[in-house]
């Protein structure tokens, strides 16, 4: 069992850089429809959905940097094909929404993707030892379940 140059077991962090390039696919997908959600929002709420969305993909933007550097971090590399992106990703693309309901709909889904291979990452970055991927983890899902709980509230449910 080889060790890589930040002392963890180079076949878990293939599998983690693996996943990590899974999420990194996931969170491109949702960037970019959160994009589109923002340039199209159209009816009452278009001021208010406008800048939410803005902040959202603003956020997205950071973490995608983030996962992807730890992706390097694991001494991987992150994919970085739109290609790529949309052979992998479980977000699906969203093209042409201007519904507010339709599009806070379609990132609570998105979300929960996300969520859950952010868990499943959380567990194999604790068989690795891996603590950096783990806090990543940890720090993402607890932000966006509170994330999830306010769009939820703003669909009433």
């Amino acid at each position: 069992m080889g060790k890589n140059f930040i002392g963890l077991d180079t076949d878990k962090t293939q599998n983690l850089a693996d996943s990590l390039n899974g999420l990194l696919a996931n969170y491109q997908i949702f960037y970019m429809n959160v994009r589109g959600y923002h340039w199209n929002i159209k009816g009452d709420n278009f001021f208010e959905l406008h800048a939410k969305f803005e902040e959202l993909y603003d956020d997205l933007l950071l973490k995608i940097d983030e996962i992807a550097e730890r992706v390097l971090t694991l001494g991987h590399r992150p994919s970085h094909a739109y290609s790529t992106y949309i052979e992998t990703s479980d977000v699906p693309e969203r093209k042409d929404v201007a519904d507010g309901k339709d599009a806070v709909s379609n990132i609570v889904e998105s979300f929960g993707k996300l969520i859950a291979k952010q868990r499943d990452l959380l567990s194999l970055a604790g068989e690795a030892d891996d603590e950096g991927t783990a806090a990543l983890m940890s720090d993402y899902i607890a932000q966006q379940e509170k994330t999830v709980w306010m769009y939820r509230s703003y669909l009433g449910q």
